[in-house]
């Protein structure tokens, strides 16, 4: 069969997992080749046990979708995960340049440039390295956040964002870690005034969310804790806080707090082990990040430098792609 027209936006290419869509998404769109198209992975078994390893017939594997593609011959592909990069492999045998956001876990000499976390131990001539992970923060996305939620503006300050995740095996902490915490702040913004912008994620135990529409009942804010609440509005949150604490078990998470101009503190930080502890350690060697409630005595809520990895990121990639 003949090759049809080689497709000239990148692609991105995921699990459909959010935060690996979030990663490949906010890359695409920092190297601003005009936009961007968009692809869900639908792997089968055998082929989704071996990936990034190929086996026959892995075109057929990740979908009818990828096949499709297979045929277009894309000139860019971004993929995060791992499902990602064996399909990323199977692209770059026709000749699509490939850039693979994590670690594939096998060499990286199947693929144009990697994007990985400092945390990680891989390392290469074709490799990539920043500080978190990527993400679409920016002074002009926050602005978008404030704007869509301007009713957020009404709310006394200082504005507390929380960010709840749960637990993971590089952070196992339990309801009965957080519980308190979350009564100490209720009652420390209930003396000194302010308000709560608090969002749980897919993660987040149920009894954890009990527990913060408890403490937080008599205090000014919003609770973003399921879809029923309405739209997530995580952007607003960020865009409107004047100092932010996080859960220690999302790299996603901390980066994008991290990416704004306010304090940032991560609860229950003692309980992150290996890479995520490594992780966290650099952010407080930065000056990044505080412990706990630290942030709340944090003095005046003055501008901070951002963390923002994805522009510089996006730079490297244009350059050796020469795109």
């Amino acid at each position: 069969m003949p090759y049809a027209k080689r497709s000239t936006l990148p692609w991105t290419i995921t699990d459909g997992r959010a935060g690996n869509v979030r990663q490949a998404v906010a890359l695409a769109s920092a190297l601003r080749l005009g936009g961007q198209q968009r692809l869900q992975l639908h792997p089968r078994a055998p082929w989704r046990w071996l990936t990034p390893r190929l086996m026959p017939g892995a075109a057929q594997g990740f979908g009818p979708a990828f096949a499709q593609l297979v045929n277009t011959r894309p000139g860019l592909a971004i993929g995060c995960g791992r499902q990602a990069a064996g399909a990323l492999r199977l692209l770059g045998r026709h000749g699509t340049r490939t850039v693979q956001i994590l670690d594939p876990r096998i060499s990286t000499r199947h693929w144009d440039v990697l994007v990985v976390p400092e945390h990680d131990q891989l390392r290469g001539e074709n490799v990539l390295t920043l500080l978190g992970s990527l993400n679409p923060v920016s002074d002009d996305w926050l602005a978008l956040g404030r704007a869509a939620f301007s009713s957020f503006e009404q709310l006394p300050g200082p504005r507390t964002a929380l960010l709840l995740g749960g637990p993971t095996e590089h952070a196992p902490w339990q309801e009965q870690d957080i519980e308190p915490l979350l009564q100490q702040l209720a009652a420390r913004i209930r003396a000194q005034g302010g308000s709560i912008l608090a969002t749980t994620s897919r993660r987040t135990p149920r009894p954890v969310t009990d527990a913060l529409l408890r403490a937080f009942d008599d205090v000014p804010g919003v609770i973003w804790s399921d879809g029923g609440d309405g739209s997530n509005p995580y952007a607003g949150l960020l865009g409107w806080a004047d100092r932010i604490l996080c859960t220690p078990d999302s790299v996603n998470l901390l980066s994008e707090a991290c990416a704004t101009r306010v304090p940032v503190g991560v609860l229950l930080g003692q309980r992150a082990q290996a890479r995520m502890a490594h992780f966290q350690a650099a952010l407080r060697e930065r000056g990044r990040l505080l412990d706990g409630l630290a942030v709340l005595d944090a003095g005046p809520l003055q501008p901070v430098e951002p963390l923002r990895e994805t522009e510089r990121v996006a730079a490297e990639v244009r350059r050796r792609l020469a795109l």
